[in-house]
């Protein structure tokens, strides 16, 4: 009977995969569950081996699941390879998601899986960070700091012993791919952590995952017992965090491990000097650590070959929002924001053109349709007053309100600060009653504001413009002031969209900084 591969990530779950397989597994399939191909428009996908090949079918419903094994189903797309949503990518970190069994530990390794370990433990350290270096890896969890750097600071740091982190608190709106890789190919960060352990000499690693995933939980903890054998001495125990986006700060997520409040810790000392119990300890996200991987078992070599300018490598950018072909696209830096949206992504999902889109997450700079000849590149993003943070790009049509956009970024900060800055505790919560105050056309000043010292108050009543000008000192103070990305970061999707989207606010053209 046929063999044919289902996947069991939790957007394809979400769309009826799970009724599918067991439909496919009546009718005497021999089913596979995979992790997602990261098209989520043509899910549930079913492939079918037929003659050494795999064919796809989708989006497939439980009962047309005879009409699959049958090669009638109308939604036949052959093989994926050859879709334009699969031939343009350069899949290297995603490279095994939805292609095999994903808690097979031997299937793994038919595909090159734990080569790149193999390798690093037949090196002397110096030279697996060398590696590292050489290949030009950043941090691609948001700060895009160079991966070789921070490897060597966390070897060199004198402790009595170190620790690996891995840093799978995903948060950002738009974003997916730590759940989806966590879900569709577990070993790889499982292996790219036992490569940092072996660089910076640490024999117990942590996996901190976000609490929203419990199937990613469940499919980590399967995969670290199932590796064991295959990772030890090195050590990987799964911690679950509380359901708070600041634990995506490196130095909240390793209070929240140790056991106390997530909050941010001041800095320095850094994580790489005085991190986990107070002894050097790397922290690097699921895909840095995943993309150490293809680096150690094939070279840094090949790796720096792709991207652009200071930006190597891939990024799995996460295509959301308003978009026909949502899903997941791994491509080498330096592809134009136009060619996401507009070409793999099919434009809107409305049909209406794209009026904004934002970058990076909750905290990313919005940019309108005028800037998206913009290359996905660390510097690029930079210069424009945006980041690339984790690499999801959600769009908006033109039937977007921008100003309550920038609302919904104060508002965000305020519920999800830790509280331990002022800039940030406290600056989001004015953010939002100054937005409301600017679109609502002023207000008048309150009893602190009236005090001779307070430059920004207005004589009497403030104008729009007063309550702009107020806004940008607020968020410039907020960017220098505060203790992580959380407050700092809020100032860039607010301005951005003051600078852009002015006449949402209800002004007529507004110079703001970013």
């Amino acid at each position: 009977m046929s063999r044919v591969f289902v996947s069991a990530d939790a957007a394809s779950r979400a769309l009826g995969a799970d009724a599918l397989a067991e439909a496919l597994s009546a009718l005497g399939a021999t089913v596979t569950r995979t992790g997602s191909r990261g098209l989520f428009a043509i899910e549930p996908l079913v492939e079918v081996e037929e003659d050494g090949a795999r064919i796809g079918y989708g989006p497939v419903a439980a009962e047309e699941a005879a009409q699959v094994l049958a090669g009638s189903h109308p939604n036949r797309l052959g093989q994926l390879k050859d879709l334009p949503f699969f031939s343009r990518q350069t899949r290297r970190i995603f490279a095994r998601c939805g292609v095999i069994e994903r808690l097979d530990p031997h299937a793994y390794e038919a595909v090159g899986g734990w080569r790149g370990l193999e390798r690093a433990r037949a090196m002397a350290p110096p030279d697996i960070i060398a590696a590292i270096a050489s290949s030009g890896l950043r941090g691609l969890g948001g700060a895009g700091f160079p991966a070789g750097i921070k490897w060597a600071a966390t070897a060199e740091a004198p402790g009595a012993e170190r620790f690996v982190v891995c840093n799978a608190d995903e948060g950002d709106s738009g974003t997916f791919a730590d759940r989806m890789l966590m879900e569709g190919d577990p070993f790889s960060i499982l292996e790219g952590m036992a490569i940092a352990g072996a660089a910076v000499g640490a024999m117990t690693g942590y996996l901190y995952i976000r609490s929203e995933y419990p199937a990613a939980v469940a499919v980590m903890e399967k995969a670290a017992a199932a590796a064991a054998p295959r990772l030890t001495p090195f050590t990987i125990e799964v911690r679950v965090g509380a359901g708070a986006y600041v634990c995506g700060e490196e130095t909240s997520l390793l209070e929240s491990i140790e056991g106390r409040r997530g909050e941010v810790r001041a800095k320095p000392p850094l994580p790489a000097h005085a991190g986990l119990f107070g002894q050097p300890t790397l922290v690097s996200n699921v895909l840095t650590l995943a993309a150490a991987v293809g680096i150690l078992a094939e070279g840094p070599e090949a790796f720096a070959a792709l991207g652009h300018g200071k930006s190597r490598g891939t990024l799995p950018i996460q295509l959301a929002g308003n978009i026909s072909n949502g899903g997941l696209f791994e491509a080498p830096f330096g592809v134009t924001l136009d060619e996401l949206i507009n070409t793999i992504g099919g434009g809107t999902d409305s049909g209406r053109p794209v009026r904004a889109v934002q970058v990076g997450g909750p905290l990313g700079a919005y940019f309108p349709a005028t800037k998206l000849d913009l290359p996905i590149d660390f510097e690029a993003f930079t210069e424009a007053g945006g980041l690339i943070g984790h690499g999801g790009v959600v769009v908006f049509d033109d039937t977007v309100d921008m100003g309550e956009m920038a609302r919904f970024a104060m508002a965000f900060c305020a519920a999800e600060s830790c509280g331990k800055c002022t800039p940030c505790r406290i600056g989001s919560v004015r953010g939002v009653e100054t937005i409301d105050a600017l679109r609502g056309g002023g207000r008048a000043r309150d009893a602190v504001e009236a005090l001779a010292q307070m430059r920004n108050a207005g004589a009497s009543h403030r104008s729009r413009a007063q309550e702009a000008e107020l806004l940008r000192d607020l968020c410039e103070t907020m960017r220098q002031g505060s203790l992580c990305a959380l407050g700092g970061f809020t100032p860039f999707p607010v301005l951005s969209a003051l600078k852009y989207f002015p006449e949402d606010f209800g002004l007529a053209a507004v110079t703001a900084e970013l």
